[in-house]
């Protein structure tokens, strides 16, 4: 890992509530948080404590109510609507629980959909996306239905997709929760290598503690705050002893 003077994803102080008057709900009360480049982080915490919620405000999805969220040097919240679709789609890949795939497009054509976005021709979008399954390890299913692929090999569609128009940060949701856990670790492995590769980072957010140590560092999370960021498993079940001059 990179120091984190690189930084990819700065937050500060960030806020974020759902509903109005006395059904608002507070998700995120004052985040702080930074990822560095060439960090793959993993952010846990209980369901409900705001971590979706804070991925998606990182991968500009959701405004936050207050605060800044910076990625790569760039206030999201600071853009027009337009400049943030285009950065968005430049920048950030997006890795989805359910994988949501389209189930009537073959794995390439699945694949192509952020290029074919971007206003990349067909031909070579096709040929980028066919390259970017290769690496995977899916070039011989290409052509084949989402239907037609185990759990595993969605997975890895899904992957493919959120890293195919080479985005700086990726972002992933529970990537291993409906895998088994010889695939699992598989495709932790095929994200720390594709994903990582040149200067970008890595956001996970997992309950999956059979993965915790392939990250760089792991941030906890609960009733929407950042509570510690820890740098091994270990120190998540053994925390370090307060130090003699602290309370």
């Amino acid at each position: 890992m990179q120091t984190l003077a690189e930084t990819a994803v700065r937050l500060k102080h960030v806020e974020k509530s759902y509903g109005l008057g006395e059904a608002r709900v507070p998700a995120l009360r004052g985040v702080d948080l930074d990822v560095g480049v060439g960090e793959l982080l993993m952010l846990v915490g209980p369901s409900g404590c705001g971590k979706t919620t804070l991925i998606s405000v990182v991968a500009g999805i959701l405004d936050q109510d207050a605060g800044s969220c910076e990625v790569f040097g760039r206030e999201i919240n600071r853009m027009r609507s337009g400049e943030k679709t285009r950065f968005r789609g430049r920048t950030v890949g997006f890795v989805f629980q359910q994988f949501n795939l389209l189930p009537a497009l073959t794995a390439r054509e699945n694949v192509a959909i952020p290029l074919l976005l971007g206003r990349v021709a067909y031909a070579e979008a096709q040929d980028r996306a066919q390259t970017m399954l290769e690496r995977v390890g899916l070039g011989s299913r290409s052509k084949a239905l989402p239907s037609q692929l185990s759990g595993g090999q969605q997975q890895r569609v899904a992957i493919a997709r959120a890293l195919v128009h080479e985005p700086r940060l990726v972002v992933c949701d529970e990537p291993t929760s409906s895998l088994d856990q010889q695939t699992g670790q598989q495709i932790v492995e095929l994200l720390r290598e594709v994903a990582l590769s040149g200067s970008r980072a890595l956001i996970v957010v997992t309950h999956d503690s059979r993965i915790f140590r392939f990250a760089d560092r792991i941030a906890v999370m609960n009733d929407g705050l950042i509570t510690r960021v820890v740098r091994s498993a270990d120190e998540l079940e053994h925390p370090a002893p307060p130090r003699k001059d602290e309370p």
